[in-house]
């Protein structure tokens, strides 16, 4: 558990649509524009439209992009090896013998179908029977440690103050819906959104075998619960703030913030080492749970918990759940409207809950020994772009300058894989039990997370598996995170010329590292400690060109009457900014006083913009672009485009755009 968010490239909005293996598509595409609009007007249509009007949603996604049709490559490779595994190769080792089992017990629907609730049937008796408040402390453990995620969340992370120290966390958790604000906002999209919920709650109950007024009653005491469990919960804003994440404590204090609940008794089911102290993410969060516990039934109580461990298993049981759930989460919250086929589940699954083993042979397959070499040599001319950056600055001190490039030079680069893949031989796999698989991989997991307390930091740990279309910095790691998964075209193409590869994996690469340096990673220093090591001069100079992104970006919208956040994607907007800013400097660095000649009729200049805009071409469900706009810290994809070459006099000079011309702003915005 890491109550600091890991800075990434995007949010993953499900698996692929296609089923058959489609030829890798080029890293630029000059068939995808739409030369009837003008770039200086409109950049991320003119450089996606046509690519838009012949890509539309396949109907079990809530999306369709660029990241989709690798994420489809990827995952057929997946499926491949997982079909072998599980048919009993010949030769086939432990590890293959465990992917091949888990991946047939989730495509065993008959099996399944045959079984419907009954794998959920005892603990569901043991909630059932719960009496006082250590037997609820005992069956949450038990809870978390499935999986499920009622009332708060327990793991471990890095302390604030010293990253080589692994400290237990406790933060806030225990809503079914996506935030804070669903439960409070009184718009009627909101009011909407909750009536929907309660009823999905009583038809979920009505399925484990409740009659309709008993079901319609459990519903309503869920919504009650997780109403007030809202009320105290941080919103989405707040966290991004590291200072508001940070308060080390005493278990003794700890349990003072709730008295209610028998922290001892959870401490020793979870098996928990002994604990001094502990970093409690959202002390108000727990003052609120306590509240909760001191008024609310026992039956009540149990409801709450009976939910939260369907919630977590539906996607695992018979139809009747998954299509539920479907119902609701999918189709309600993102407006996908057809279920996506079992196989492209259980590779998700598989990925999710062994990915490691699954991605060690993603990465045989699909990642050649010298794509590290080739991304490593663009990431090192992209870090010495952004050390000129630093030094030119105007804005910054010299003293801060300091403490900027010693924090850049320490920013370590972990590209495909982890050096050592994780070990799973104690997990438990019985094919034919798709439930009980599950539940022990994550028992698996959390053990693992738990384990790590008092231990030595292990910085060679990744926080995604290899095929992940995807890419991340960790600010207390002071590290970049490229899995395999996004080192292929559309990101990175050998085929195609520095422009274009700058543009689009140079970019992101340039968005990873200067996350180190937007509003929430440059409150920690060179070593991952939440440290200030700005003079209040730097400081106040950094917040006001921030608040230019905050106010451009704010003005921006989604979707129908929704704007975008400007405070919540701060920090993406700044990577984003900076992360081309910085690719630009060091593809003109590559290509020194070299002119080189116009390829599709662009200039290399043109090119690397194109080459930014069209690893962004993706249609959305009007419902997923409200879902995120309120609970993920990036903007949509066309004003993540548009956003920064508005920003960039680079941009203006290589397409001849004037003033007054939409992708030339009066007041640029730019802090690096």
């Amino acid at each position: 558990m890491k109550s600091v968010v890991v800075m990434g490239l995007l949010l993953s909005t499900g698996l692929v649509a296609q089923d058959s293996m489609k030829a890798v598509p080029p890293g630029f595409d000059a068939k995808a524009l739409d030369t009837s609009i003008s770039p200086c007007s409109n950049f991320y249509q003119y450089s996606c439209g046509t690519w838009l009007k012949n890509n539309p949603i396949p109907n079990d996604q809530s999306s369709w992009g660029r990241f989709s049709e690798l994420d489809q490559r990827n995952r057929l490779v997946l499926k491949d090896i997982l079909e072998k595994a599980a048919a009993g190769a010949a030769g086939a080792n432990a590890t293959a013998k465990q992917m091949g089992d888990y991946y047939a017990s989730c495509m065993d629907e008959k099996g399944i179908e045959a079984e419907g609730a009954q794998p959920l049937a005892a603990e569901l008796a043991r909630i059932r029977k719960i009496q006082d408040m250590a037997e609820l402390a005992d069956e949450v453990a038990r809870l978390h440690a499935m999986g499920s995620s009622p009332f708060f969340g327990f793991g471990s992370g890095q302390d604030f103050k010293d990253s080589t120290e692994v400290i237990a966390q406790a933060d806030q958790s225990g809503l079914g819906l996506p935030e804070r604000d669903y439960y409070l906002k009184t718009d009627a999209k909101s009011v909407e959104t909750r009536t929907k919920y309660v009823a999905h709650l009583q038809r979920m109950f009505q399925l484990l075998g409740d009659a309709p007024q008993r079901a319609k009653s459990a519903a309503t005491a869920v919504m009650t619960i997780e109403t007030e469990l809202a009320k105290g919960s941080q919103d989405v804003v707040t966290r991004r703030d590291p200072k508001t994440q940070y308060h080390r404590m005493t278990v003794t204090d700890f349990e003072k913030l709730d008295p209610h609940f028998e922290w001892a008794k959870y401490l020793s089911e979870i098996h928990a080492p002994a604990l001094a102290t502990l970093n409690v993410v959202a002390p108000d969060f727990f003052r609120a749970m306590d509240e909760v516990l001191g008024t609310a039934s026992m039956s009540d109580l149990q409801d709450y918990l009976a939910w939260h461990y369907v919630h977590t298993e539906a996607h695992l049981l018979s139809t009747p759940f998954v299509t539920e759930n479907f119902d609701f989460f999918r189709k309600t919250l993102t407006g996908t409207t057809e279920q996506q086929p079992r196989w492209k589940r259980c590779v998700a699954y598989a990925d999710g809950d062994l990915g490691e083993a699954l991605g060690k042979l993603f990465v045989e397959r699909n990642f050649p020994p010298d794509a590290k070499a080739r991304t490593l040599k663009m990431v090192n001319a992209i870090e010495a772009a952004l050390g000129q950056d630093i030094e030119k600055l105007d804005w910054m001190t010299p003293v801060t300058k300091v403490k900027a490039m010693e924090k850049l030079h320490a920013i370590t680069n972990k590209i495909g894989y982890p050096d050592h893949f994780r070990d799973y031989s104690s997990v438990k796999i019985v094919r034919g039990d798709l439930v009980g698989n599950s539940e022990r991989a994550t028992q698996f997991e959390f053990k693992r997370q738990l384990d790590k307390i008092g231990k030595p930091l292990d910085r060679t740990e990744w926080g995604m598996t290899p095929p992940t279309v995807n890419a991340y910095y960790d600010p207390q790691m002071n590290n970049i995170n490229f899995p395999a998964g996004i080192l292929q075209p559309p990101f990175f193409d050998e085929k195609l010329d520095d422009a274009v590869n700058f543009g689009a994996i140079g970019a992101v690469i340039g968005h990873e590292l200067t996350h180190g340096f937007d509003d929430e990673g440059r409150q920690f220093d060179a070593q991952g400690n939440l440290k200030d090591w700005w003079t209040p001069k730097d400081a106040d100079a950094f917040e006001t060109r921030e608040q230019c992104f905050i106010d451009e970006y704010s003005s921006f919208t989604a979707v129908d009457d929704l704007k975008v956040n400007g405070k919540l994607t701060l920090g993406e907007n700044t990577a984003d900014n900076g992360g081309m800013r910085v690719a630009y400097l060091a593809l003109m660095d590559v290509l020194g006083k070299r002119i080189p000649p116009k390829l599709d009729g662009f200039t290399a200049a043109q090119r690397f913009f194109l080459g930014w805009g069209q690893i962004w071409c993706e249609n959305d469900r009007p419902e997923l672009t409200r879902l995120l706009t309120q609970t993920n810290p990036h903007a949509p994809a066309p004003t993540r485009v548009n956003g920064v070459v508005s920003n960039m006099p680079q941009f203006k000079e290589a397409f001849g755009c004037t003033d007054g011309q939409p992708m030339v702003r009066t007041k640029a915005c730019r802090v690096w």
